[in-house]
């Protein structure tokens, strides 16, 4: 086709060494969401993931791909909320050399390398609004330009979008595009909180105990009962994450009254607003608003950085004037990812 560029289609698969989803459940709702999930994996349409954080709305988009036609393609993932805003369109959809300071060569965005295989846009409600419409128009016919070029680049590949945000909520309030959310929702599936699915607390402790063993040690093989039934009375408001991170922790520490302790054993509040600026008696707390506005600078330089090194942690961390494990842990909390997925390889560290 005359004046578009396609995208290359052999491609690399990003997942290769991702071990194949698992759908672990035992719960009558999460069943039915599995089912779901296989009759939508044969085919394109997009599907639009919701519930709260933790719950495991990555493990069924990557069971979707996972599923599908597109299973032995790419499955590229880029969290929305991790990713300055001024920034985000040229993780999306690549730049040339030149198109912004810092930008010393071409580089290919999530949506060229997704081509053939799945990108899902991680917690999507946090994408600006003049984003949202460049996204919707790519979404009308998969084609695209670099940010600081003017090639149409025309792409083939499924998208799926996870949230924690009532998008409907949003809609109304103006901070998302109504169209676009009706684009995304061809499939809707919310996920229930862990809960609500609290036969699902054993099968997953266990499953956890099995794989983080074998990065942890051999020293722990099953969780005593009396931990087990503290798991069972735990409200759990960072779900199936927050499971997770309390095995691993008991592994490496294996007290169980310890890690009874750290829960506390009382129900906490699973929709416990974020910290803000408010202090809940009409003060503001400017405290609060230099805290998030530093972290938000920070992000952005270690973000400009990164690529400019080519996502060479070591070399950024040097030329950052921080230590190699500061920037590691802080690309951990932010959960930011470079074009090889935030690993790297053991020849781009040294």
């Amino acid at each position: 086709m005359s004046g578009y560029h396609i995208a290359a289609s052999e491609r690399p698969v990003m997942e290769a060494a991702h071990e194949r989803s698992e759908f672990l459940t035992a719960d009558p709702r999460m069943l039915q969401i599995k089912e779901l999930c296989e009759r939508v994996a044969r085919t394109d349409v997009p599907v639009l993931i919701m519930g709260e954080s933790g719950v495991g709305k990555e493990v069924l988009a990557r069971y979707i791909h996972d599923k599908s036609n597109r299973r032995r393609k790419a499955f590229v993932k880029i969290n929305c909320a991790a990713v300055p805003h001024d920034l985000l369109e040229s993780e999306l959809f690549g730049h040339e050399r030149g198109a912004f300071t810092g930008a010393h060569q071409r580089k290919e965005g999530k949506f060229e390398l997704a081509h053939g295989g799945t990108i899902l846009l991680d917690e999507i409600g946090e994408m600006s609004p003049p984003l949202q419409a460049k996204l919707l128009h790519v979404l009308e016919d998969w084609v695209f330009t670099r940010v600081g070029g003017n090639t149409p680049i025309r792409i083939d590949a499924r998208i799926m979008a996870t949230t924690n945000k009532p998008l409907e909520e949003a809609c109304a309030n103006g901070e998302f595009r109504e169209d676009l959310y009706h684009r995304l929702k061809v499939i809707r599936i919310l996920v229930p909180p862990l809960r609500e699915r609290r036969g699902d607390i054993p099968l997953l402790a266990n499953r956890f105990v099995e794989h983080c063993s074998e990065d942890e040690g051999p020293f722990v093989t099953r969780i005593p009962d009396k931990l087990a039934a503290a798991f069972m009375r735990y409200d759990w408001p960072g779900n199936v994450r927050e499971l997770k991170h309390v095995i691993q922790r008991y592994l490496i520490l294996p007290d169980a009254d310890m890690v009874m302790s750290e829960l506390e054993m009382q129900p906490r509040s699973p929709a416990a607003p974020a910290p803000s600026a408010s202090l809940g008696n009409g003060k503001i707390c400017l405290k609060a608003i230099a805290a998030q506005a530093v972290e938000e600078a920070e992000k952005r330089v270690i973000f400009q950085v990164l690529n400019e090194t080519r996502w060479n942690r070591r070399r950024a961390a040097e030329r950052l004037d921080i230590c190699y494990k500061t920037l590691l842990n802080k690309l951990s909390k932010w959960e930011l990812e470079g074009a090889d997925g935030g690993r790297g390889s053991a020849g781009a560290e040294v």
